[in-house]
């Protein structure tokens, strides 16, 4: 159906139908489609258009950046996915579906490229809804909250302290803002506030940190000797980068101590729980805000990889206003 669906919109924009028969196209094209078709839905003259808008917005990426087809969709598409067979001598409106495509359904198609902006951001979407799954709730969830813009964007060390093969991929596994949304900003006082709302919601967090992550627990105990033992705030475990993560909360803006204490929970981590065939592990310090001039001198020494990023909660905007509502009320009594 998808690839229906493709080519009808690439025939729609190759042979200029709109321009050829008038503003009426569509609507006769829906009539003649429903002749041809009784028993299939998806004729609409909405969902025609959406057809040809589908394949436009992939076509124009392709014309705009004057690049082969094939070069174009498969740097932004996994390689290790296989997706695109072109010729790279294909024209622009000969441009075949990507076959991860295939695995969207057009609902989420429609969502992705009437909300992107961008051919990175629609295949960012399209990977991540083809990989882990997404349903179209959860993908309109992820786009309001613009992971694309957040996923890889924290500020971190990564550069400086991973081989170069591991920078990248690592940074992909942390955000720039946390959505914690399922949590109340009324219920979050100081830092043991926080910690207890993500355990008890950690299903929730776990969806929010993205795909591959298992929980591990929260107040992991350390135990460097007989005197000294250390207990992180939350510490997962990401399966397909074979490393763990240890999360560190903060209900009050960064300060440069905090990346220390972090820092040494990830040697703890290291020394104490990484396998041989586990990557080095990274620390994540969650804080409510963060000036990037002082986190990234806080980290400019430091030797384990870390990264820092602040989180979003629920503003209980409504009950605010009916209570300034209701006090004005009152001053006028």
């Amino acid at each position: 159906m998808l690839e229906f669906y493709w080519s009808m919109g690439r025939d729609i924009i190759k042979h200029k139908a709109e321009s050829k028969w008038g503003s009426g196209f569509f609507e006769q094209l829906s009539l003649d489609m429903r002749g041809m078709f009784p028993d299939e839905t998806g004729f609409s003259v909405t969902n025609l258009k959406y057809m040809k808008r589908w394949y436009a917005f992939y076509y124009e990426q392709v014309a705009i950046r004057q690049q082969p087809a094939d070069e174009l969709f498969q740097h932004h598409i996994d390689e290790s996915q296989n997706q695109l067979k072109l010729n790279r001598q294909q024209p622009a409106d000969e441009l075949g579906m990507p076959e991860i495509f295939g695995v969207v359904p057009w609902f989420h198609h429609v969502y992705i490229f009437t909300k992107s902006k961008s051919l990175e951001e629609a295949i960012f979407y399209i990977n991540k809804v083809a990989t882990e799954g997404w349903s179209r709730t959860h993908l309109e969830h992820q786009v309001d909250a613009q992971l694309f813009q957040k996923q890889g964007s924290a500020i971190t060390n990564f550069d400086f302290v991973l081989p170069a093969s591991q920078s990248e991929s690592a940074k992909e596994l942390l955000k720039k803002e946390y959505d914690l949304r399922f949590i109340s900003a009324e219920a979050i006082k100081e830092e043991k506030d926080l910690e207890n709302a993500l355990a008890k919601n950690v299903t929730d967090f776990l969806l929010e940190l993205g795909k591959g992550f298992a929980y591990l627990g929260r107040q992991q105990e350390l135990r460097v000797d007989e005197e000294s033992v250390f207990f992180p705030d939350l510490l997962f475990y990401n399966i397909p980068q074979r490393r763990y993560v240890v999360v560190e909360l903060k209900a009050v803006k960064f300060m440069p101590e905090f990346a220390g204490k972090l820092n040494f929970y990830v040697t703890a981590v290291d020394k104490l729980l990484r396998g041989k065939d586990d990557n080095p592990s990274v620390g994540l310090l969650i804080c409510k805000t963060a000036k990037k001039t002082i986190v990234e001198w806080s980290l400019q020494d430091i030797q384990k990889p870390l990264g820092i990023a602040t989180y979003q909660l629920q503003e209980v905007v409504d009950r605010t206003i009916e209570e300034l509502e209701l006090n004005k009320n009152n001053t006028k009594e």
